[in-house]
This record gives structure tokens, C-alpha cells and sequence, in this order.
């Protein structure tokens, strides 16, 4: 009887699966592409005002980057090695597959221009309203380019730097970096865990 109910359950399990196997999803995340970004690291010359990124970007021993080290990532790096793998000129197993790496550098792009937008050092209200038609097509892809990925509420906090932009101007004036800069400060300072004394 025992053998009777495990066979029971097995076809009871199988029913509820497909019967071919998923096709195999396509990876983005590939090692070309991180070796391309780093060799874009290594190769090419910033502006001495831009923080530099590590060489070794995406290994345990890069550490941890900060804020602004992914600014100068995904503003600089990041489309110079995209472009050069997946852009115009660039060959590919099959046209779906170009297809495919064309719309995620188009969808990585926007996210480009919503960084250079916000991080731009003077706003108007048109640089406003092409940051929200920016965060829209983003956001709008989003599902199209990336079916299994779950939105977040940083998602929705992105509009949000729209009526940022309008009511307080440029983002520098108003975001952390300078705070969390001062809270290391702050940190690094022997108080031998006592308040009130210096």
C-alpha cells in the first residue's frame, strides 16, 4: 500500500509540471561582460574629479563600493563596454539573441540618462520632465526585458525624484553624500564610548 501512495503522489507532483524542460533563460550576467567592464576600467582616462572604480570590479577583494564610485560605474564604464559588446557592428549567435542584447543596452541606457539627469549639477523644468519620461520607459520595460524580476518600492521612490528635481533643484543640494561623509567623520572620532566627555 505504502508503494501504491508514493506512486500516487509522484504523478500527482509530476501533473503539475511542464512537460519540456523551460527553455534556457538567456544570461546577461555573463563573465564577457564583467571582463569587458574591466578592461574598460583599466584602459580608459577619467577626469581627475570623477572617483575612480576599482580595477577588479565585481570580486570579493574590490570591497564594497560606495555611492559615488557606482555613479562614475554606470555613467562612464559601464555604457563604453555595453556599447562595445552589444551596439551596432557587434556580432551575435542569432538575430534574436541581438535582438534580445539590443533592447537590454537600450533599457540600460535610460537608467544612464535618469543618473546623468539627477546627478547633473543644474536642473530645469524640462531636464525635469525628461527624467520622468526616462524613469517611465525604465520602469515600463522593466517586466518586458526581465520577466522573473519582482518591483520594489525603490522602483516607485524614482518618480519620486521628479517633483524632487521641480521643488528642490539639482540633486547634489539635496542628497546624502555630504551627511554620510560627515556621519564617517563622526564615527572615526574616540569617544571610549562615553557621552558627554571629550
Amino acid at each position: 500500500m505504502s508503494t501504491l501512495l508514493r506512486l500516487f503522489y509522484v504523478c500527482s507532483q509530476r501533473c503539475g509540471k511542464p512537460f519540456a524542460a523551460p527553455e534556457k533563460e538567456l544570461q546577461l550576467g555573463s563573465l564577457d561582460a564583467l571582463h569587458r567592464v574591466r578592461d574598460v576600467i583599466q584602459q580608459i582616462t577619467i577626469p581627475s574629479w570623477f572617483t575612480s572604480v576599482p580595477s577588479d570590479f565585481g570580486s570579493a577583494s574590490a570591497g564594497t563600493m560606495k555611492a559615488d564610485e557606482w555613479r562614475s560605474l554606470i555613467t562612464i564604464y559601464i555604457p563604453i563596454a555595453l556599447v562595445s559588446l552589444w551596439g551596432a557592428g557587434t556580432s551575435h549567435p542569432s538575430d534574436e539573441v541581438s535582438t534580445h542584447l539590443r533592447a537590454v543596452l537600450d533599457h540600460t541606457m535610460e537608467l544612464v540618462c535618469m543618473v546623468h539627469l539627477t546627478c547633473a549639477q543644474t536642473t530645469t523644468v524640462e531636464r525635469a520632465h525628461v527624467y520622468c519620461s526616462h524613469i517611465a520607459l525604465y520602469i515600463g520595460n522593466l517586466k518586458k526585458i526581465y520577466p522573473n524580476i519582482a518591483l520594489c518600492p525603490n522602483h516607485h521612490a524614482a518618480f519620486h525624484i521628479y517633483d524632487s528635481l521641480l521643488l528642490f533643484g539639482p540633486a547634489h543640494s539635496w542628497w546624502c553624500f555630504p551627511f554620510k561623509c560627515l556621519i564617517g567623520i563622526l564615527q572615526c572620532l574616540p569617544v571610549n564610548h562615553e557621552t558627554g566627555e571629550f
